[in-house]
């Protein structure tokens, strides 16, 4: 990850300069990510999570191997070089075990962290925050850092076995549920420039205990809450004065920044201002799927309003149907009265349909859409009545008629605000 460093670099010499990193499994909300990097002659940082790839498959059913092909599939298919692609494995630790004893636990993240490395991943999110079955009510930061690196050794010794680029690491903790709050939002609660000075040094004392002295100046960035979080409906926005000693206190570490979670539904002026108060790394995901929700529920509507609701796939339909046969991924997150439920299930900013496009029964009905919409174009006016910008963008010659690009066009906005935001300096490009 030369290349990331030499970024952070940059950053620390005083370029508003920065990175997003793209924190999602759909392939469509990947390709887009990767046109764009294409379009812009720029890297493009995808992340995996414990959650979603892991040794067992996670929830996506895929390994750390199997997603890097995966992802590599949809570089070489867009003509995005290798070496352009950059990936993170994101709160890597015991998370997906937290049931079990510790002991058995951190023997599963040390397995998830070598597969990782193994599999070329190159930025890894030491996360060792969360109890385990039978860990204290609260771990001290002492436990969490030990804990971190004791994973990071596993990471090194995993590298140096196979060679290629050094990984570079991310710690700390201090961040929201992952996909956002489960609750309305009240009193966030900046992190303090104390805590960031006692997560560096507990975490520094551990590196050196354990050997890793040398590593240390791999360690590029630590999470933390900059004031910024997203519940149901709402949106907690950054506030720069907020964070106005946080921002300065990193001055001081010649080889750090702030990576920030839950940086989505800001506005373009908000990543902005992050990263020019060093919060150089935005994390972004339910957003991503959340516009493409948004594009897909358009065009149930344009496709029901133009070929009668007989001759309708129906995708809507199919959705609710289908979260309601199969809650496990959103009914302890929405509480609520059946309508309240029923509004989260569609129109949360959490978006947790994302977890019900890959099931057969809803992608038969995606693809049952747009091969509708290819059969029976729409006209222009029923397009611009329920995807405006997009009319805008065919109207303009940018996109084609095809749907699936209007789809591609509306996650594009989402990346276009984060990119526009990093910035990285024309006179400074990043060569394959």
């Amino acid at each position: 990850m030369q290349q990331l460093i030499a970024l952070i670099e940059r950053h620390k010499a005083g370029e508003p300069v920065g990175v997003f990193s793209v924190c999602s499994a759909h392939p469509w909300v990947i390709r887009a990510a990767m046109a764009q990097a294409v379009r812009r002659g720029k890297p493009v940082l995808i992340e995996a999570t414990s959650n979603q790839v892991n040794q067992f498959g996670g929830y996506t059913g895929m390994t750390p191997a199997q997603f890097r092909d995966a992802v590599w599939r949809q570089a070489d298919e867009c003509g995005l070089p290798r070496q352009r692609v950059w990936l993170g494995g994101d709160h890597l630790g015991p998370n997906a075990w937290q049931d079990r004893p510790a002991s058995a636990a951190m023997a599963l993240a040390e397995t998830l962290i070598d597969d990782y490395v193994a599999a070329g991943f190159r930025k890894i999110h030491l996360d060792c925050s969360m109890r385990c079955q039978d860990d204290p009510a609260q771990l001290d930061d002492e436990q969490v850092s030990q804990r971190a690196a004791r994973l990071c050794a596993v990471a090194e010794r995993r590298w140096r076995r196979d060679g290629g680029e050094p990984p570079v690491y991310i710690i700390g903790t201090e961040v929201p549920v992952p996909g956002g709050a489960h609750e309305a939002l009240d009193g966030l609660a900046v992190t303090s420039p104390q805590a960031v000075a006692q997560t560096l040094n507990t975490h520094h004392q551990a590196w050196r205990a354990a050997g890793l002295e040398a590593v240390w100046p791999r360690v590029i960035g630590l999470v933390v809450q900059p004031g910024v979080e997203f519940d149901h409906q709402s949106v907690e926005r950054y506030r720069p004065e907020r964070a106005a000693a946080l921002s300065r206190f990193i001055e001081q570490w010649p080889h750090l920044v702030y990576e920030a979670h839950s940086t989505d539904y800001q506005s373009p002026q908000a990543y902005r201002q992050l990263v020019r108060d060093h919060f150089a790394i935005l994390k972004v995901g339910p957003a991503l799927t959340y516009a493409l929700r948004e594009a897909l529920f358009a065009l149930d509507r344009i496709e029901r309003e133009w070929r009668g609701e007989h001759r309708a796939a129906h995708l809507c339909a199919t959705l609710e149907q289908v979260m309601g046969d199969h809650p496990g991924y959103w009914q302890r997150y929405y509480p609520g009265t059946p309508q309240q439920q029923r509004l989260h299930r569609r129109y949360s900013l959490s978006d947790r349909v994302r977890y019900y496009w890959p099931r057969p029964e809803v992608a038969q009905a995606v693809e049952a859409l747009l091969d509708n919409l290819r059969a029976h174009p729409a006209p222009m006016t029923l397009l611009s009545q329920y995807l405006p910008a997009q009319a805008r963008a065919l109207a303009a010659g940018q996109i084609s008629a095809d749907p699936l690009d209007w789809i591609m066009h509306k996650i594009g906005e989402v990346l276009t605000d984060y990119a526009d935001a990093c910035q990285f300096s024309s006179r400074s490009p990043i060569h394959d």
